[in-house]
């Protein structure tokens, strides 16, 4: 009898298999992911290790889970011979386990093409039913789609069997696919993440003729149904596929035999895979005799005679075509790589940050070298080293004048950035500047979004701050004759600016820009000086006394106050607004002087609203858990700060404790 999975088993294993069927409904039938591939490929190998130890939970598991079930929008058919997935490896160590178990050891490997699956029947020749793979039992029918394809033809020539199915991939040339989005986005139409969603997308058309205008590709690579095999191995039938019309991945397919000619090839498609004008994120592994892979035969929903050997989900080798240098809303000058477009994690990223000067310096890059990129989840993709240097690569030289405006550019002592110091004229500066003073984090101004405020600056109408505040007094007449201005939109502009002239003293220290202050600094900036005077006054000892305020930041909030370009501005502005100084008295409670950390999420209590709450209790709150950290608030979904306090032995609240503290403080649903 088979071992029973204990109840938590049993409920990982279903919540799995859970994800998985909606994951795959986004991805088979919607073509619209909602997870990158290594969540996917980490939550269906932890489902199969389960399968594995617990067999009776594979009955409907990952085990025997292909594709997703066919929409209802095609007509649907069965499939003759059963459209199985390919077993997914990802290290060279379960490729061994694979490779030692084969009673033949004459390989072939292709491409892992990232696309769509087809089967395409032919009678006498003649294309005459295609479908996608759908639940792998039964697929839609997109003939008429198929046959838009020029890399599919619809009679084969040669010499061909009375019937073969054949099957493949639909893909979508990378550079097919950067000219289908960039004319999507001209026109305000859908933009895809990437080419395999492009190409689903497309050939899942109820109109065929939007399928022919996607210009799509096609590769032969297998088949199903056959009437007459008369070839003996995989790549004869590559020989067969290319004499009847199809195109495949010949081109780079290898023999091997051994584990290093395996793993040799993994190593050089790796550094070469940016030069491949299609996505692929592996390779497949075949036994090369097709009476061998008869023999071996399947699991229930994979070939045991192949692999898909996967590429890092999160990681790609490509070329750096160049370094451009852009300049932000404070100045300084951030280097961006300009890569050869690889998909990284179903993303098509094609830049990269590499931070600042001493970066390039540190990781040693010269533009034409192959670098290993990674790209965590939302995170901004980086440069992690050089995977191979370039014999023609050239050094980067870091500018000394501005690329936007040519003033200079000047590196100040113990900073690692770069700073252009023309900040009255430098036009990238001033759109980043005002970008971020009409923020919600600052004077919160709808209406004045980037596109407007490059209108007007465009215009002359704003050049500072100041400006916004008499913007529809001077030039209301001539905003409304703009495209997508009328005169309720500029009624609703100056009301929009007129709400804001009354701000708080944090809000209005996070939205002048100073460099290194942001909401945090600002709230403790704020809470530490009664006026805007009193801080334009402070001297670096002042601030330096502040818990939270380091020797850098502190130079920076006197250099900002002292630049005589800023004090102007913000005189400018104090004839048109009124800053909100009625600072919040601290309590004297059992938690004053504590330094808490926030993380997770609180059912009752906003982050903002607790991080309010311990301030006015007289706590100091903290962006991360260290030695010096006195308490740990932990709501539901807390990560790694919480592992981070239990290892360093720090005190945990809850909810309850957090609530408990509020009621000793007098303090009830967060108002005292």
């Amino acid at each position: 009898m088979a071992k029973q999975a204990d109840l938590f088993i049993r409920a990982e294993h279903a919540d799995l298999m859970k994800k998985l069927n909606a994951w795959d409904i986004a991805y088979h039938q919607n073509d619209a992911p909602i997870v990158d591939d290594a969540t996917y490929d980490a939550a269906k190998k932890r489902a199969l290790e389960i399968e594995t130890e617990y067999p009776e939970l594979a009955t409907h598991g990952a085990s025997t889970h292909v594709g997703a079930a066919p929409s209802t929008k095609f007509k649907t058919y069965p499939h003759s011979v059963p459209m199985l997935s390919i077993s997914d490896v990802f290290d060279e160590k379960e490729v061994a386990d694979w490779f030692n178990k084969l009673p033949n050891k004459d390989l072939f490997i292709e491409l892992k093409v990232d696309g769509v699956s087809y089967a395409a029947r032919y009678e006498n020749g003649i294309l005459v039913r295609g479908l996608t793979r759908g639940s792998g039992v039964a697929g839609e029918d997109i003939t008429e789609n198929l046959k838009t394809i020029p890399d599919i033809p619809q009679k084969l020539s040669g010499d061909f069997p009375e019937v073969i199915e054949v099957r493949g991939e639909v893909y979508m040339l990378r550079d097919d696919f950067i000219i289908l989005n960039a004319v999507a986005e001209e026109n305000g139409d859908k933009v895809f993440a990437n080419p395999r969603n492009a190409a689903a997308g497309s050939l899942r058309q109820l109109n065929p003729r939007i399928t022919a205008s996607r210009r799509l590709s096609a590769f032969g690579y297998t088949y199903g149904t056959v009437s007459n095999r008369t070839w003996k191995t995989q790549s004869e039938f590559f020989d067969k596929l290319e004499s009847w019309g199809f195109k495949t991945t010949r081109k780079w397919a290898r023999h091997a035999k051994t584990m290093n000619e395996i793993q040799s090839m993994y190593n050089d498609i790796i550094l070469s895979r940016a030069e491949i004008p299609f996505d692929i994120d592996g390779l497949v592994i075949k036994v090369n005799d097709i009476e061998t892979q008869e023999h071996m035969g399947a699991r229930a929903n994979s070939p045991r005679w192949e692999v898909a050997y996967k590429f890092p989900a999160a990681r790609a080798v490509t070329t750096l075509r160049g370094i451009t240098v852009q300049v932000g809303r404070t100045g300084v000058l951030t280097p961006v790589a300009e890569l050869e477009p690889i998909n990284i994690g179903g993303v098509v990223v094609s830049r990269a940050t590499l931070h600042n000067a001493d970066e390039i310096a540190r990781l040693g890059v010269r533009i034409g070298d192959k670098v290993t990129i990674q790209r965590a989840g939302d995170v901004i993709p980086q440069i992690i080293g050089v995977a191979e240097n370039a014999p023609n690569a050239t050094d980067f030289v870091f500018p000394t004048k501005c690329p936007v405006c040519g003033g200079d550019v000047v590196r100040a002592d113990g900073m690692v950035a770069y700073r252009c110091i023309n900040t009255l004229s430098c036009p990238a500066q001033r759109i980043g500047e005002l970008e971020h003073f009409v923020s919600r984090g600052g004077f919160d101004i709808d209406g004045l979004g980037t596109k407007q405020l490059e209108n007007f600056i465009s215009r002359g109408w704003i050049e500072n701050p100041a400006d916004i505040f008499t913007l529809v007094e001077r030039h209301g007449d001539d905003i409304k004759k703009l495209e997508g201005f009328g005169e309720k939109s500029v009624s609703n502009l100056r009301a929009a600016i007129d709400g804001a002239r009354d701000i708080e003293f944090a809000r209005f220290l996070t939205a002048i820009g100073i460099p290194d202050v942001g909401k945090t600094t600002a709230k403790l900036l704020s809470q530490h000086f009664e006026t805007l005077d009193d801080l334009r006054n402070a001297t670096m000892e002042d601030l330096i006394a502040i818990d939270g305020i380091g020797e850098v930041m502190a130079r920076e909030i006197v250099s900002f106050f002292k630049n005589t370009r800023n004090a102007t501005v913000i005189e400018n502005l104090l004839k048109h607004i009124a800053i909100k100084t009625s600072k919040q008295k601290t309590m004297n409670t059992a938690i004053s002087g504590k330094k808490i950390v926030l993380t997770g999420t609180l059912a009752n209590y906003s982050r903002d609203t607790a991080r309010e709450i311990l301030e006015r209790m007289g706590a100091h709150v903290q962006s991360s858990v260290s030695p010096k950290t006195d308490i740990v608030l932990a709501g539901a979904d807390a990560g790694s700060k919480l592992t981070r306090a239990n290892e360093l032995g720090i005190k945990i609240w809850d909810e309850a404790d957090f609530e408990l503290a509020m009621k000793q403080a007098g303090i009830k649903n967060g108002e005292q």
